[in-house]
């Protein structure tokens, strides 16, 4: 299989972003973005995907989180799908369900060409240490759309705000490592009736 790295700038009035990708690495990260707790999440996105992780970025957080948060996704999303490639011979599905204490997640993708998010986090909380919940959701959508993913991400139970959304990222990098696993079965072979994702 060809090495499926990438890296990827995109640069904006509003924030300048590059990341670069490895999705046969060891779990390893490093992340200056200024958001704090979106960097914790995408620690989480590494290390359970065992996906090499580095993303720098530089936002207008003077007014707030919302252009960074969702711009870092775009690019991470882009450059997953520059990385990932034609799709030949991988799993193309992946599915996890992830607990933390009283929380529990389920996450389930398919690498299928097509852009989509169902999101159902019902958060206890607005906000955690300061960062509104709600850019969650702009992240991931910023992500299935420049990575042509579809992405389904519930959290099943929880109470604590910050249990809730780090078993949706736990579960998130769990269900990117299947999918995007080698099937030796599907090998040189796009497992889709269709011949291309």
């Amino acid at each position: 299989m060809a090495e499926r790295k990438a890296r990827v700038e995109r640069n904006t009035l509003e924030t300048q972003i590059t990341v670069e990708i490895n999705l046969d690495g060891t779990g390893q990260s490093r992340f200056d973005t200024g958001v704090h707790f979106l960097d914790h999440m995408m620690d989480q996105i590494a290390r359970h995907g065992l996906v090499d992780l580095d993303i720098v970025a530089k936002g207008d957080l003077h007014i707030d989180d919302h252009h960074t948060v969702e711009d870092i996704g775009i690019t991470l999303g882009q450059a997953f799908r520059q990385a990932v490639g034609d799709k030949k011979g991988i799993r193309r599905y992946g599915h996890a369900y992830v607990p933390l204490d009283e929380a529990l997640s389920r996450v389930v993708i398919d690498l299928s060409g097509r852009p989509g998010l169902t999101m159902d986090v019902p958060y206890t909380r607005g906000s955690v240490g300061g960062f509104d919940v709600d850019l969650f959701s702009e992240f991931f959508h910023g992500f299935v759309n420049h990575s042509m993913v579809t992405l389904h991400i519930d959290n099943l139970k929880g109470k604590n705000t910050h249990h809730q959304i780090e078993t949706v990222f736990k579960a998130f990098g769990r269900a990117l490592r299947m999918a995007i696993e080698p099937d030796e079965r599907m090998a040189g072979v796009i497992a889709s009736t269709k011949g291309s994702l």
